[in-house]
């Protein structure tokens, strides 16, 4: 596992592991002793992996594990635009990496789609810095089956083996996603060019302009997926007018996988 040419010479460093609980949890550990990264944590294999909400994530080797580390990007309040962020890097990866950017998509607000089936996911999370009570970093987490999907779960998993001869190892993902990420992060420069992210992200959103469906709690709302706004939420019309969701599990008319429910950064102590 090495970092891309691009994310090198930008100063980045990685931390490799045979295995770990989960990449974002080491991640959070560093940062409460003093890391400030940036950083990236990569493992072969995580026995306590998870998405948002504590979803479980199967891990096993063969498949990406990755967390980056990032501090002083910005005020707290747009750290969650990274998610977008992340998403547009991972995009950019998986299509110089594959040459299948037709194939793949990205699925408000944080999966990655592969001929509409999940193939991976993004969970950002923030971890307290020991330098004071408001210090914190923001933990990236990527996750990608490269190599093998989860079996036995509600909706459709796929992996990068279903692209046959053109489907790239772990390590050779993650070196593009390392490089991809720096380009995103310059592109969004510390918040104050989100549009052009957003203008990114919504060129391989799964279900633009089409009917989906929102589940919210006690209700779930059917609507036309017309956007995501300025602060990165859904924007769904529906009969009763223009709906805007900030957290919710989405449904697409040929999907039956719900994303992971958006939520506002966890802080880790």
């Amino acid at each position: 596992m090495e970092l891309g040419r691009i994310a090198r010479s930008h100063g980045v460093r990685l931390a490799v592991y045979d295995e770990l609980d989960s990449t974002n949890d080491e991640a959070k550990r560093l940062v409460n002793a003093g890391e400030t990264g940036p950083l990236w944590v990569v493992a072969a294999r995580q026995s306590n992996g998870r998405g948002r909400l504590g979803r479980t994530w199967v891990s096993p080797p063969g498949n990406l594990h990755a967390s980056l580390i990032l501090s002083d990007f910005g005020p707290e309040r747009i750290a969650p635009q990274l998610g977008f962020v992340a998403g547009v890097a991972t995009m950019s990866a998986l299509c110089a990496a594959t040459g299948a950017g037709e194939r793949l998509a990205l699925k408000w607000p944080n999966d990655i789609l592969l001929d509409g089936a999940k193939a991976g996911g993004i969970l950002l999370e923030a971890a307290q810095r020991p330098t004071s009570s408001d210090a914190f970093a923001c933990v990236i987490g990527v996750g990608v089956n490269c190599r093998c999907a989860p079996q036995g779960l509600a909706g459709p998993v796929s992996d990068l083996t279903a692209l046959g001869a053109a489907a790239p190892s772990a390590p050779e993902l993650f070196a593009h996603l390392a490089d991809a990420m720096i380009d995103a992060l310059e592109l969004w420069a510390q918040g104050d060019r989100f549009a052009s992210v957003r203008e990114r992200w919504l060129a391989h959103a799964a279900g633009l302009a089409r009917p989906i469906r929102v589940a919210l709690g006690r209700e779930t709302i059917a609507g036309r997926f017309e956007t995501i706004d300025a602060a990165g939420r859904l924007v769904l019309s529906t009969d009763l007018g223009t709906r805007v969701i900030e957290a919710g599990d989405v449904f697409l008319p040929d999907v039956t996988t719900p994303s992971d429910a958006r939520a506002p950064l966890e802080r880790s102590r």
